[in-house]
């Protein structure tokens, strides 16, 4: 019996695994998903690149929702924005909030200048994640360090996706903002930490 086809990887499960393996696990293994106040504002922001659209700015042509794909490295997805100037292919990830270090981001980004490549034969040097609060654009330059990076997390995934694993909670600084926790249920950790509360918790009296 011939063996079955390599799951073919959404691009944005390859954030979800750089920011929170069990993240990505819960929405592309267990196809959890809720909403929560960041989710929604991610929503709210990416509503201007979610139509796909054809634009001409200054002979740089300027592409909306642009559907991605690599057949070398099974991925499947879509860019918010690529701008091509002179045939040079840009991408462009919107991302909620102020301007920072966006480890994640940059994995996503990445993968989308491999489909780019791939798709157009041109190189893609570099790209840009554009912070929808302080309407800034911080420019990622594609090394091949970042390149080694994301094909090791797209590897990541794949074999998550292949074995359907489901790696445990971390409880750390990742579970606030995040909108699994009622699925994931990372306070049920034990951690010293979580002992340490749980001790101050039951030792309190109470008016």
């Amino acid at each position: 019996m011939p063996d079955a086809p390599e799951p073919r990887i959404m691009i944005s499960a390859l954030e979800h695994y750089a920011y929170c393996p069990r993240q990505c696990a819960l929405i592309h293994v267990e196809q959890s998903y809720e909403e929560n106040v960041y989710t929604l504002r991610g929503t709210r922001d990416h509503h201007r690149v979610d139509d796909p659209e054809t634009e001409l700015r200054d002979d740089v042509r300027v592409e909306r929702a642009l559907p991605l794909y690599s057949e070398a490295l099974g991925l499947t997805g879509r860019a918010d924005v690529v701008e091509f100037d002179d045939g040079v292919p840009y991408p462009i990830e919107y991302k909620h909030g102020e301007q920072r270090r966006h480890a994640p981001g940059r994995i996503q980004l990445c993968a989308q200048a491999l489909c780019l490549e791939e798709m157009t034969g041109r190189d893609v040097p570099a790209g840009a994640l554009y912070h929808t609060s302080s309407h800034r654009r911080q420019e990622v330059t594609v090394t091949e360090t970042l390149r080694a990076d994301t094909r090791d997390v797209i590897e990541a995934v794949r074999a998550q996706l292949r074995e359907q694993t489901v790696p445990p909670p971390v409880n750390d600084d990742r579970c606030p903002p995040c909108s699994l926790q009622r699925v994931c249920m990372p306070d049920a950790v034990d951690t010293p930490e979580r002992r340490h509360r749980e001790t101050d918790r039951l030792f309190t009296v109470e008016d």
